[in-house]
Parts: C-alpha cells; structure tokens; sequence
C-alpha cells in the first residue's frame, strides 16, 4: 500500500509528518505495542517491575565454603574409614568367656537400647493401668455387641428399603439404583452378617475417633501451641504404616474386637483433627470480628460462628475419618476383629482369589455407599450457608 503524503500545501519541502512509530522510538518503547488510549494499560510507577529483592538470597562464597567442606569431609573419611562406612551403633561390647575356653562379643546397639525402653514402658503400662484397658474393652464390646444385635435383629427388607431411600434423596435414581445393586450383592454372596460386624465396628470407631478429634480440632485452631505440637504427632500417625498399629491394640486389649477398634481410632482420627482446625481457621475474620463487636463470649463465638460457618470442612473430616476407619476395620481382621476382612483373609490364607474378590467387592461397594450418603450431608450444610 503506498502511503499517503498529508504534508500541507505551503509546507518545506523537506518537512514531514513525523509518524507514530518514530514517536514511540523516540519514547524509548516498542512501536509493536498498542498506542496509548488503545487497550494499551499504563502501569503507575509504583507498579512498575522492580527487580527482585536478593536479601534472602545466600552469597556465593557459602556455596564455595559449603562445597569444600563436603569434599575435605569425603577425603577425610575415605582416608581413615574407606568406602562402605557403617554408622557407630554400637554403645557397649562385652566379652563373655564360654564353657569351652573360647569369648563370646556382646554388643549392646542404640535400636535394642530404645526397643528395651520402649518395650519396659509398655509393660510397665500393661500392669499397672490395666483396669482401664479393662474398661475400655468391656465398654467397647457391650456398644459393639448393642449395635450388632439391633442391625441383625432389623429384617433386611426394612434396611435395604431404609438405605434406597436416603440414596434417592441424595442422588435419585442413579444412587438408588448402584446401593439396591450393592446391598444384593453382599446380601446373595452370603456376606450379610460379616457387613454388619464390619458397620458396627466402623460405627463404633467413628463415634470414638469424632468424640476425640472435634475437641482436639477446635484446640488446634485457637491455640497455635496446641496447633504446633499436634501437627508432627498428626504427620506421625498419617505416615506409620496401619499394620504398625495392631501392636499396641494386642498389647492392651489382646485379641479381639476392641484391639481392632483401638487400631482403628489411631488410624483414623488425623482427618477430623486437620480439618476441622482448618475450617474454623477458614473462617472470616469480618465475620469474627462482627460477633466480637456484638459482644459475644468465646463459647457463644465458637457455637454460633466458627463451628456453623466451618461446619461443611468439619463433615468432610469425618467423610475421610469414616472412610479411613472402613479400611483400617478390615486389617483389623488380623487381630479376629471380624467383619468382611476376616473374609478377605481367609481367602489370602487359603489363596482363594474367587473368594477374595468377592468379600473385597463388597468392601469396595460398602464404601461407596457411605461416601456418598456422608457427603451429601456435607453439601447440604454447604448449600444452606450458601443461600444464607
């Protein structure tokens, strides 16, 4: 396209229009940017890109001390220990002369020092408190057997038409249709009883592990020592592996249903614990700050304002808390806590994989039927606080 000479009539002849690009280039910016008042947005000063601040950056000469430091080390222990170094675990060794003349080299290492100790203090606790274990068990068995007898006692037709409802009313047909599918399955697979020994032990280990971890929660959340001093233990019980936890349920309750429902508490009880400091903390500080204007005392604040506004996290806690105490309910078969887990071991004992499909099926159809009838009233909080 040629371009247009606009130069006035009468101007020089040498004179010409200087264009927008040569203004921009005189401005200093790129001529491929929109023009001002063109969508181009003018950044103020203080929006400007300032460079990044390095005060907590390191200085090059830490990494060059740090470097050199690692290496003398490698030397240093290449030179008097070689490679394939050992940790010193060893705190004492202690000759022992033998019948036959020779010596016998005992050692003492720092994990049978620690084992020892631990293994004393469990022992110590065993004998001298085992009238509350006791009384834990006895409580525990009598609120297990309770509920079993009432689930048993209900004819099955009146819980499979109780648990079509409630699907229907959180997710109509579809809902209605997998928990009919669910129930008859265990129900023709001859897993009926055990499904009801597995729900009574998680009903048992939920009410438990709420009980402990709502209280624990609201502590965390309004106290930041209490907050600092649970999240490791927290960190802790969320890492160990969950056979781990059938050690302490044997040593205190022995065999049986309450050591698998101790286990059971242990593993369970960090999701509630987490979340529900988290939902209180979530809670707007308008909101707080509202409530505290208006005179209100902590109580009155945290009952009317904290626990109500955080109330749909506090339900997703226990959603995880009773999820996680449905798979813990069936490790603890191992300890004849009983339930569907015991079929499953059964059949990892007489490799049967038919058998153990089936009883893990179930399990799996269980869990999915109680996900989704606790989350529905987790969403329900959360649509009534929605719609104010």
């Amino acid at each position: 396209m040629s371009q247009i000479d606009s130069t006035p009539a009468g101007a020089e002849p040498g004179a010409r229009q200087v264009g927008m690009d040569a203004i921009l280039r005189i401005e200093g910016e790129d001529p491929s940017m929109s023009p001002r008042g063109a969508g181009r947005r003018e950044l103020p000063p203080e929006e400007t890109v300032a460079p990044q601040s390095k005060a907590n950056a390191l200085p090059p000469y830490f990494w060059i001390a740090g470097w050199a430091l690692v290496i003398v080390v490698l030397i240093a222990s290449f030179g008097i220990w070689g490679p394939e170094m050992e940790f010193p675990t060893t705190i004492s060794r202690t000759e022992v002369e033998t019948d036959n003349g020779g010596t016998l080299v005992l050692e003492k290492t720092v994990r049978e020092v620690i084992g020892g100790a631990i293994d004393d203090a469990v022992d110590w606790i065993t004998r001298e408190i085992s009238w509350l274990f006791d009384g834990l068990s006895s409580a525990v068995a009598y609120s297990l057997v309770a509920i079993e007898d009432v689930l048993k006692w209900v004819p099955w037709p009146a819980v499979v038409m109780a648990l079509a409802v409630l699907s229907f009313a959180v997710g109509r047909w579809r809902m209605l249709g997998f928990t009919l599918f669910a129930l008859f399955f265990v129900g023709f697979m001859g897993l009926w009883e055990n499904t009801i020994d597995t729900i009574a032990l998680m009903v048992v280990a939920v009410v438990i592990a709420v009980g402990i971890g709502l209280p624990l929660g609201v502590l965390a959340a309004r106290n930041q020592l209490a907050d600092n001093l649970l999240r490791p233990i927290l960190d802790g019980m969320q890492t160990m592996p969950s056979f781990v936890y059938l050690l302490p349920g044997i040593l205190f309750f022995g065999l049986g249903k309450p050591a698998g429902i101790f286990a059971t508490i242990i593993y369970a009880v960090p999701p509630v614990i987490r979340l529900t400091n988290l939902g209180i903390r979530q809670v707007s500080a308008e909101a707080v700050e509202a409530a505290h204007a208006f005179g209100t005392t902590p109580f009155q604040l945290l009952t009317k304002v904290q626990i109500p506004m955080a109330l749909p996290t506090i339900m997703a806690g226990i959603n995880q808390t009773t999820m996680m105490a449905l798979a813990m309910v069936t490790i603890a078969s191992m300890v004849a806590a009983g339930g569907l887990g015991d079929n499953v071991l059964r059949a990892l004992q007489k490799i049967q994989p038919g058998n153990g499909a089936i009883a893990g099926l179930a399990i799996v159809f269980l869990a999915i039927v109680i996900d989704r009838l606790t989350q529905s009233v987790a969403q329900e909080q959360e649509d009534r606080r929605s719609a104010g």
